[in-house]
């Protein structure tokens, strides 16, 4: 299962990617710590204004070079620049802002980045299952593989009566059959 989730996760989270709507106008960056091999290590992570997962970087450190290798990662994977980007207050992301992004509105707020800071439960409940990332490089490749998966087959039920819940649910599994290639194998008698 492990071998199969190497070898196809990054291509059906591409894919799955390549459907989504172009990102938002804002976007919502934030770092948290993860552990990996018993070391902490920086989780990056940019979400839009509809919580669309952007990019996941992890790096050894929280300074203003991470955060400029962040942000322009991020600009070069999504091909867009945003109006506005809303980060906590750490000064790494001001100083990066400033050299890569210095036309975007920056807003610095500890409560109106929620937006991220809520991406990374779905992170840390699967960090938790794992007993942690092994490696570095491990954690790069699930991480955004499992960011572009997971939302696909967890809409915000909350929000939607049953009946709406169960035909959006058809329609994102015939969606994935059309990415794995299950829809045209033929069917057992």
């Amino acid at each position: 299962m492990r071998r199969w989730c190497a070898k196809f996760g990054q291509q059906y989270a591409g894919a799955l990617r390549r459907r989504q709507p172009r990102p938002g106008d804002k976007w919502h960056l934030d770092e948290v710590l993860i552990k990996l091999n018993g070391e902490q290590r920086y989780l990056w992570r940019a979400v839009d204004q509809d919580g669309n997962v952007l990019d996941i970087l992890v790096q050894n450190r929280r300074d203003m070079a991470a955060a400029r290798r962040f942000l322009r990662r991020l600009m070069q994977k999504t091909s867009a620049v945003p109006q506005v980007i809303v980060t906590d207050k750490l000064r790494s992301y001001s100083a990066a802002h400033r050299e890569v992004m210095s036309s975007v509105e920056h807003r610095r707020s500890k409560y109106l980045n929620n937006r991220a800071e809520n991406s990374h439960q779905p992170t840390r409940q699967r960090e938790r299952a794992m007993k942690g990332f092994r490696s570095m490089g491990g954690a790069q490749r699930f991480l955004p593989a499992f960011s572009g998966i997971s939302p696909h087959f967890r809409p915000r039920r909350h929000l939607i009566p049953a009946s709406d819940y169960r035909a959006e649910m058809t329609v994102r599994f015939a969606i994935w059959e059309q990415i794995t290639g299950v829809a045209n194998l033929p069917t057992a008698p």
